[in-house]
């Protein structure tokens, strides 16, 4: 009995020693920063005399959400200096093959491409057309829109296009849904794929816990997870997380049903086969700059980029948390740190370099070469 209690104990101050980890390092700050803001646009409105319309929570919660994935990406720089110096990574900036890296850029600017040529097979069934300049240069703009509030250019997308092509606002919001769709199956796939692959390494990892795990330790971990699993029961109730989910799945489903309805579906599925077969080459491309990077399977590279695809959502642009993803990942197959994390921030910095030159271009041209529209 004292064995059980002292392995519970253990385990309990693991599980706090993170989520006290997670409360210092992230919640406090981030949430320290959101007031100090929300004060300072509280003034803001005090000396407007227009006050009595400032609803502080309102203002502090849209905050948090901004902020939040700044401070990411922040944190993860840090982490990533205080594990590697600068001088360390800075080395293989001079070493490498930038041939590769180029290569690398053009073909994520081909996956640019697609995307906006994919968009008009989306337009056409509902009787617009979507003109292939305004296309790509609202796909480039989004891309960079995206680096100052996460998700925020899906929606300036759709808005130019409904703007300059006289398309109302909401079809060119559901058609960016329904390709939101699809990646999120193309993500699935690849996730799959890394499961698959890693199977036999997991198992064995699971097998081999289990058989150095005594009984005691085994009957403690399943009541964990039992309670662990009540607890987001309950949270799932109070919060309506079940219609969330059901309309997150639905709507997948609807998306799928849309893109197989339309009338050159096979084009629309080839070309979102090509955005991400560009994704993976541009990925393989950058990493072939780094002669140590030369002999790593493509699985490995793979399931690399997989973690750092999901990554991006987490902070603007991936900046920070791309480059760490890669680097924590590769190093899985004994690949060094160092040389990991110089590839990821070869790799995002080529795409950032992309997305940075052409939206901007984008941003400033649209106007002009749309003056009746405007």
């Amino acid at each position: 009995m004292k064995i059980i209690i002292s392995e519970f104990f253990d385990l309990f101050s693991n599980i706090l020693k993170t989520s006290v980890g997670i409360f210092l390092y992230l919640i406090l700050p981030v949430t320290g920063i959101s007031i100090i803001v929300s004060a300072i646009q509280y003034l803001y409105f005090k000396i407007k005399s227009d006050h009595k319309k400032f609803n502080f929570k309102k203002y502090f919660l849209r905050n948090f959400k901004f902020i939040i994935p700044i401070y990411i990406g922040i944190f993860c720089i840090y982490l990533t200096l205080k594990n590697v110096p600068f001088s360390d990574l800075s080395k293989y900036f001079y070493k490498i093959n930038y041939s590769w890296v180029l290569l690398g850029v053009v073909f994520g600017a081909l996956s640019h491409i697609s995307r906006s040529y994919r968009w008009k097979y989306l337009i056409s069934p509902m009787g617009y057309k979507l003109g292939f300049i305004n296309s790509i240069l609202s796909v480039f703009s989004a891309y960079l829109i995206n680096y100052t509030i996460p998700r925020a250019g899906d929606l300036a997308r759709a808005t130019m296009v409904s703007k300059y092509e006289d398309i109302p606002l909401d079809k060119t919001i559901g058609t960016i849904v329904a390709e939101r769709v699809v990646d999120v199956i193309c993500i699935l796939l690849l996730i799959s794929f890394a499961l698959v692959v890693e199977f036999d390494k997991i198992s064995t990892k699971l097998t081999s816990l289990f058989q150095e795990t005594n009984f005691s330790k085994i009957l403690i971990y399943i009541v964990f997870l039992t309670s662990t699993l009540i607890i987001i029961y309950f949270i799932i109730r109070r919060l309506n997380i079940k219609n969330l989910l059901s309309n997150f799945f639905s709507g997948i489903y609807e998306g799928i049903i849309v893109i197989f309805k339309m009338d050159k579906s096979v084009w629309f599925i080839l070309h979102s086969f090509f955005i991400w077969i560009m994704y993976l080459l541009m990925f393989w491309a950058t990493s072939m700059a780094f002669i140590e990077l030369h002999d790593v399977p493509s699985y490995q590279l793979i399931i690399a980029f997989t973690l750092a695809a999901l990554s991006i959502m987490f902070s603007n642009g991936g900046i920070g948390i791309y480059p760490l993803s890669v680097g924590i990942s590769l190093s899985w197959y004994g690949i060094e740190l160092t040389t990991g994390l110089a590839f990821g921030w070869v790799s995002w910095l080529s795409q950032t370099m992309l997305v940075v030159i052409f939206g901007g271009i984008s941003l400033i041209i649209l106007p002009f070469i749309n003056k009746s529209k405007t």
